[in-house]
């Protein structure tokens, strides 16, 4: 892997794939083998899985530590995914993950994700905290997870924009299948329409690109979704989940700089 940027001390919150652990922080590391479920007809490990990988990672970390189910639950709120380089050849994956921030009551979540071809991707995110109510709850002593932040203080404020109005609508229709055990629809299945809606626009998502999720509310299975499609500017593509006239999750695609 190539090597990585030092990280300052931040307090903006921002996401930011070049945060990397302090010396001697806690990280967990697992392994996963790629299956044929989680490639594209070209072999190329979709966005959707990529998202199972890192939410499985998160979860056995959590509960490691003692800050997994039951007593504590963790909602995304935010995403951006760094593909630096398609895991397009790779059969196996590391990932890497710790604390990237701490808030109030939200936490930030770094992965860093290789594969055994030389596939890359770097990934950081924001997720609100709940207790065993599904409330918002106070985080307190974060542990080894607030060692792992160094004083990297997240924000729960979403930046992607909604859909103009006059953006055509499309119907998306939910299975049962789509929710988890929250009674949402689960975090990988917005990848998913994305990942259609994009292949079926003939767009490739080969080259390196950056990926984000806004989610702003949640989505269940008797809502009646529409997806909007709408263009930023400077290659950003934008997927808007929409119900009842408003975005619950905004999606965006975009070339990463550099890449």
């Amino acid at each position: 892997m190539a090597t990585r940027r030092r990280v300052t001390r931040q307090t903006g919150g921002m996401l930011d794939t070049s945060v990397i652990p302090p010396a001697g922080a806690r990280t967990f590391t697992t392994h996963r083998r790629v299956r044929l479920s989680d490639t594209d007809a070209g072999g190329r490990v979709r966005l959707d899985a990529v998202a199972r990988v890192l939410q499985d990672a998160a979860i056995d970390d959590a509960q490691e530590t003692g800050w997994g189910t039951p007593d504590h639950l963790w909602v995304i709120r935010s995403i951006q995914i760094d593909v630096v380089s398609s895991l397009l050849y790779d059969r196996e994956v590391e990932i890497t993950t710790w604390g990237s921030g701490v808030a109030a009551i939200a936490a930030g979540r770094r992965w860093s994700l290789a594969g055994d071809a030389g596939g890359r991707a770097e990934i950081d995110s924001v997720w609100i905290h709940l207790g065993p109510d599904q409330r918002p709850a106070r985080i307190g002593d974060f542990g080894p997870y607030g060692i792992a932040a160094a004083g990297r203080v997240v924000s729960t404020k979403l930046t992607l924009p909604g859909p103009p109005a006059d953006t055509v609508h499309s119907p998306w229709a939910l299975r049962s299948t789509d929710l988890d055990t929250l009674g949402h629809v689960n975090n990988a299945v917005y990848w998913q329409a994305v990942e259609d809606r994009f292949a079926r626009e003939g767009v490739s998502l080969v080259e390196p690109h950056r990926a984000r999720l806004d989610y702003r509310d949640p989505i269940d299975l008797e809502d009646d979704v529409a997806l909007a499609r709408f263009d930023e500017g400077d290659g950003r593509r934008c997927l808007a989940f929409v119900v009842g006239g408003r975005a619950r999750a905004v999606a965006s695609v975009e070339p990463l700089a550099g890449g």
